[in-house]
């Protein structure tokens, strides 16, 4: 934050997050002492106490007054995913002290630099991943506010000496994204979500349209070729490049091809003249060579040279949680994925079935909200009969409370395939472990809590099969 000689002090309450976790690391190497509360303890803020900030998980007004903090000099950082009654949360805001959503927060610290975001439905934390891992790896390199662990760097904050960039994946939870003015920006997607905030798919859509349009002066937008009918005018001096995979557009991959576990693929940027052929994607998924297409694009025209691309998109590792191998041997494939919306789900379980074609698969689906199961179920219901079993777990319902006649048997009744169930998250390792037989191929999907039975189940099917 441009604030920083100010705040010497900042408190964030749902420090747990994802992109909480990384401004917080930021502003405590920028020199400010940093404090934070969240409800559970996992394995961020675990890394967060070991890096020297601490985290309580108990809502103790009393505790925050035992600090003694300035109101002058502390700067409050809270998550829309509290509630606003929290008692912490509370005490800030009657004391007087500045308190910011996240999302402002991220805005004030990084306006001042060359803003490279990324945003849409789906896609948006991958294609950040890999720009900051281009970028990064090259001369000019980035900082970056990653949506997730990145493998190769095992953080989700990158911070360079001297690079005026930083890349930053813009979330529209929210209106999050409404706090930050690109140089330029990636929009993977615009399919609708979060119509608990904006209320009809149009609703939606022109949240993003508001978020292209302060792209600043002189700046780049790239987009999906499909979604070019759908970004409004912008600043005459904003260039548009579209892209897509198999098909023509300003950037655009074809002849996409798999030998011995690897993914190799052509890239084009024809208004350039460039051509980058045999490509291996480090990561061998079908669905990110869209979002590496997307991301090849920005960094050329940032300036990244195409030898320093073709270097960094083969040593890419992808991102946790984001369809992560965890196990992949001759007799079984565990991959968990953070896929939480129909469309991603069906991006997931195609490029499994393109992966492993000759093999059946059980997928494990937490879904994420009373209000997206609301919504959505119907679509939910026809993705997930794709696979050859489910098995569904009762919804996950962050910082939602029940609504009425939502539950994941709305889901459940929907799945045309037969071999579906419905269970507690904590049956799920002790149902599978039971089974004398096993399908190939496990997928876990979701974005709730489905991620605390991961190790579990690993180290399960790891003791069953070998390594």
């Amino acid at each position: 934050m441009n604030d920083k000689n100010v705040y010497t002090h900042v408190y964030f309450i749902g420090i747990g997050g994802i992109g909480m976790s990384a401004l917080a690391r930021y502003f405590q190497l920028k020199g400010s002492r940093v404090y934070g509360y969240d409800l559970t303890p996992s394995p961020l803020t675990e890394t967060l106490e070991k890096e020297g900030i601490p985290v309580h998980y108990a809502d103790c007004p009393e505790y925050v007054a035992s600090l003694g903090l300035d109101m002058k000099t502390t700067l409050v950082v809270y998550t829309p995913a509290v509630p606003l009654q929290l008692g912490e949360l509370q005490y800030f805001i009657q004391g007087g002290y500045h308190v910011v959503k996240r999302s402002e927060a991220l805005g004030k610290a990084v306006q001042k630099d060359r803003l490279l975001a990324v945003a849409g439905t789906h896609g948006k934390t991958t294609t950040s991943s890999l720009l900051a891992h281009l970028l990064y790896r090259s001369e000019i390199g980035t900082n970056a506010f990653l949506g997730g662990i990145s493998a190769n760097y095992s953080s989700n904050l990158l911070l360079h000496p001297t690079s005026p960039y930083v890349v930053v994946e813009a979330d529209e939870y929210d209106r999050s994204f409404h706090h930050l003015y690109p140089h330029m920006a990636i929009v993977t997607s615009m399919d609708p979500d979060h119509l608990d905030i904006y209320g009809t798919p149009e609703g939606y859509r022109e949240g993003f349209s508001q978020f292209m349009q302060q792209i600043e002066d002189g700046g780049v937008l790239v987009c999906k070729k499909e979604i070019r009918s759908l970004v409004p005018q912008l600043q005459e001096s904003v260039s548009v490049y579209t892209y897509a995979v198999e098909e023509e557009a300003d950037s655009y991959s074809d002849h996409i091809r798999f030998g011995q576990g690897r993914l190799y693929f052509d890239w084009h940027f024809p208004k350039y003249q460039v051509h980058l052929h045999n490509i291996e994607l480090g990561v061998p998924i079908v669905i990110n060579v869209e979002n590496a297409t997307a991301a090849l694009t920005l960094a050329y025209l940032v300036g990244v040279t195409e030898s320093e691309m073709r270097d960094a998109l083969s040593s890419f590792r992808g991102i946790h949680r984001r369809f992560e191998r965890l196990i992949d041997t001759a007799d079984c494939v565990f991959i968990d994925d953070y896929a939480h919306h129909p469309e991603e789900l069906r991006a997931s379980i195609s490029s499994v079935r393109r992966l492993y074609p000759q093999d059946k698969i059980t997928g494990i689906f937490q879904p994420h909200l009373y209000s997206r199961t609301q919504d959505f179920y119907k679509e939910f219901a026809k993705v997930l009969s794709l696979l050859d079993e489910v098995i569904l777990l009762p919804i996950y319902p962050a910082r939602e409370k029940p609504i009425p006649g939502v539950t994941s048997e709305l889901i459940l009744e929907s799945i045309t395939q037969s071999q579906k169930s419905l269970i507690d998250r904590d049956q799920v390792v002790e149902k599978l472990r039971s089974r004398e037989h096993l399908n190939r191929v496990i997928l876990t999907l979701g974005a709730g809590n489905i991620d605390r039975i991961v190790p579990t189940l690993r180290d399960m099917l790891t003791e069953r099969f070998g390594h």
